[in-house]
């Protein structure tokens, strides 16, 4: 009988009795969304072609022959005329029976030495090395936008909270690194991860490796890969490597997330506290006064969709036997999305940051509620021979007095704040201020303005190395 090879090209028809029905076919298929892996598909069996040429595995003539309809195949794709066939299952099948159709019994030979197995795994991990690589600049981008946006407000004075109390006095650029750190520790990661993703399965073929006498070491040089997977069974089954990616995106959105959420509240009039530029905002469809902060609340929301990523793919390798299963195909949507994800919002907040408009007056009115200036006053004391703990006693005392008389600590006669330590002299209202509080804590990592922009000449520096 005639295999379905010829007529709907199937790798496998020729082992099966009756066709796939069309269900299943649909229910299988992965092209709709694994063709966004084309060019690196075409990347990978260049590679792959050009090693078994110099093995001498492949013909000169069949080497140029495929290197020709690959230009042909990459050209037709960029241009958007490349026809994808459900029938043809996935990405690879699609590019091979073009190959075929172009270039004959060469497009055919290409596949020697391989399975799809090791290809696929050898696309994504060229789909992610990209990925990272542009999620890294965007980061950057980020960094750089808050940068700027720490250095022209390095003085300003706001409350620092903790339990979404009054804490202390801090500056806004001080704020502001704090969320250069978190994200300068997400490039970290993601440079981390991505020497894991940077290794060749190609070669391991579908399972236990090849009978042919390749050369790995050669086609991971072709294609940048710093290593080889050295077992063929890990190489081809486990997506660790779009997992850990997954749990860095994570973190990455967590942070987006935190940050998205003090925007909301900063934004809002109770706090006024900032203003974000109206191209990143909506209004309401009956409320004609408000100005919704959408993006930040959306990036929230999205966070949960790449933490369900990550335990989807968690969940999706959990009980896997060795070596390959088609579950595996599953792994795909949610990787990609996270990237479509991570780097649209990336690339929003970097431009939105530049949007954003900080009322110092707002700003400077919070940092007078709530006693900011306690710890200044006890470690005033601290300094002048009290032990902490009984300066710690004598402001709790001051602030009951200032809570009870409506005024602040700055506020508060000498001659009434002596009544809480004799140690109190009329410098103590230097301490008080609020100016006083942040120039105080001059020392790498605070809040001194001083601080601040050395903090941020340090890390300009290190974004231009």
């Amino acid at each position: 009988m005639t295999s379905q090879l010829s007529t709907k090209g199937e790798a496998w028809s020729a082992r099966f009795s009756e066709p796939v029905s069309d269900l299943v076919k649909r229910y299988t298929a992965s092209v709709n969304f694994d063709k966004r892996l084309a060019p690196f598909d075409i990347q990978g069996s260049l590679a792959h072609a050009g090693m078994l040429h110099a093995q001498g595995i492949l013909s000169a003539q069949d080497h140029a022959d495929i290197e020709r309809g690959m230009a042909q195949i990459l050209s037709e794709i960029e241009a958007g005329t490349f026809e994808w066939l459900l029938d043809l299952e996935d990405v690879h099948l699609n590019i091979e029976k073009r190959l075929t159709e172009l270039v004959g019994d060469a497009g055919k030979r290409l596949h020697t030495g391989r399975s799809r197995n090791d290809q696929v795994a050898t696309d994504i991990r060229l789909y992610m090395r990209a990925a990272i690589d542009d999620i890294l600049g965007l980061i950057r981008d980020l960094r750089g936008a808050l940068l700027d946006l720490a250095e022209k407000h390095a003085d300003v004075i706001l409350p620092g909270f903790t339990h979404m109390q009054v804490a202390q006095p801090i500056t806004f650029g001080h704020h502001m690194l704090a969320y250069v750190e978190m994200f300068g520790r997400d490039a970290e990661r993601l440079v981390d991860a991505r020497r894991r993703v940077n290794r060749l399965p190609l070669g391991a073929a579908a399972l236990a490796g090849t009978t042919f006498p390749i050369d790995r070491a050669r086609v991971a040089h072709l294609l940048g890969f710093e290593d080889v997977c050295h077992n063929s069974l890990d190489a081809v089954s486990d997506r660790d490597f779009a997992i850990e990616f997954c749990a860095a995106a994570s973190l990455v959105m967590m942070h987006v997330s935190r940050m998205s959420e003090e925007l909301i509240i900063w934004m809002s009039p109770r706090v006024g506290f900032i203003d974000i530029a109206d191209r990143f905002c909506t209004g309401s469809s009956i409320m004609p006064q408000k100005k919704n902060p959408d993006v930040p609340e959306l990036a929230r929301g999205k966070t949960g969709r790449v933490y369900g990523h990550l335990m989807g793919l968690l969940t999706l390798m959990k009980g896997q036997p060795l070596a390959y299963n088609k579950d595996n195909q599953e792994d795909k949507e949610p990787l990609f999305d996270t990237v479509d994800t991570l780097t649209d919002t990336l690339r929003i907040f970097a431009d939105m940051a530049k949007g954003i408009t900080v009322k110092p007056d707002a700003m400077r009115a919070a940092a007078l509620q709530g006693y900011a200036t306690a710890t200044d006053l006890a470690d005033y004391l601290v300094k002048k021979g009290l032990p902490f703990r009984d300066a710690h006693e004598a402001v709790a005392h001051a602030v009951r007095a200032c809570d009870l008389a409506g005024c602040d600590l700055s506020e508060m006669p000498l001659e009434q704040l002596r009544a809480f330590s004799p140690l109190i002299g009329d410098d103590v209202y230097a301490v008080l201020t609020l100016e006083g509080s942040v120039a105080a804590r001059d020392h790498i990592g605070g809040t001194a303005p001083a601080q601040v922009k050395a903090a941020i000449a340090r890390v300009r520096e290190h974004l231009t190395r």
